[in-house]
């Protein structure tokens, strides 16, 4: 029975670890995302030794320490997006409606037939612009009845898995969409008008991930992100819009890549200090982490944030409203 202990701390130690090695393949950063998995498995690995008597206490006392150490430094990734810290982004209990923005962004998942359930969704939640993700040719055709009720869209159908839609009541200018990476794979740069008149320039994502049947490596997914982070950050020092971040990152909360992107940028995350908002797996309760993000510069404070019920698509759509201060 101990060396069953060995051997499973020994696997433990390598999935939590093995994200440290200087590589790029997602064979070694896939486990950047199961953080929270991995620790619960320590932690039942932890209360299984310490049920089990072994002569040789020393032995005992190491095992124990070795899990300690690995559970400790899983926690460090994900305590951020725990209600045992503050949060980050304060909350507004009187929003101005007229400074206020509220965005769905939600990844339909291309084969989905749901699209009913998503047109439910925003005429329920009347969000200022939505943000679909892998939409095709029959999503746009699917979501028409939102035309009347959104004249300012921006339609890029592919059929590659990354398609993306905007749909906004918000008048949008300065609109340009760019391949700044990968061919195929789409962003949308635009500046949103508000209701008072006040801008914002607005950015939307979702670079391919690292997985065995898209890119071998997370090079250009990193290389996307930073690249626009960079871009927040010169643009922040020679224009005084506020700035919002919103899509598929392919990348959760807690990653290097992601708290660079947030370092390098400036800007802020509103779930930390909240919780993580799992937005993937829609279907594995068990494997879920969060995939969907919103960040947003100092500009902003934060009015409401949720996860929204399913909408037969992997992803959950992820709903937030920020306030101008």
């Amino acid at each position: 029975m101990f060396t069953t202990f060995i051997i499973v701390t020994c696997f433990l130690l390598l999935l939590t670890f093995v994200p440290l090695l200087p590589s790029d393949h997602w064979v070694v950063r896939v486990w950047e995302f199961p953080r929270l998995q991995i620790a619960v498995l320590i932690a039942v690995n932890l209360v299984a030794i310490g049920g089990f008597y072994h002569a040789n206490l020393s032995y005992m006392a190491g095992l124990i320490l070795v899990n300690l150490l690995a559970l400790g430094y899983q926690i460090y990734w994900i305590l951020p997006y725990t209600t045992m810290v503050k949060p980050s982004v304060e909350v507004m209990e009187q929003p101005d409606p007229k400074r206020s923005i509220k965005i769905i962004n939600a990844n339909v998942l291309m084969t989905n037939r749901d699209a009913p359930k998503l047109i439910k969704l925003v005429k329920q939640e009347q969000p200022h612009i939505l943000v679909t993700l892998e939409s095709n040719q029959w999503w746009q055709d699917a979501l028409g009845p939102l035309h009347g009720t959104y004249p300012y869209r921006v339609n890029i159908p592919l059929e590659n898995l990354y398609g993306m839609h905007i749909f906004s009541r918000l008048p949008l200018s300065e609109i340009t969409t760019a391949e700044r990476v990968e061919k195929g794979v789409p962003s949308v740069h635009c500046i949103a008008t508000l209701e008072s008149g006040e801008q914002i320039r607005c950015h939307f994502v979702h670079p391919a991930p690292p997985s065995p049947t898209e890119n071998e490596e997370a090079t250009e997914r990193d290389i996307e992100l930073l690249g626009l982070a960079k871009e927040i950050a010169q643009n922040d020092s020679e224009s005084t819009l506020p700035v919002l971040v919103s899509g598929d990152l392919n990348d959760v909360a807690w990653s290097p890549t992601t708290q660079a992107f947030l370092r390098i940028s400036g800007l802020c995350d509103p779930r930390i200090g909240r919780g993580a908002f799992n937005t993937f797996h829609a279907q594995h309760v068990f494997a879920r982490w969060p995939l969907d993000h919103v960040f947003h510069s100092d500009d902003f404070a934060l009015v409401s944030l949720s996860r929204l019920p399913e909408i037969g698509s992997d992803h959950f759509p992820l709903l937030t409203e920020l306030c101008l201060k």
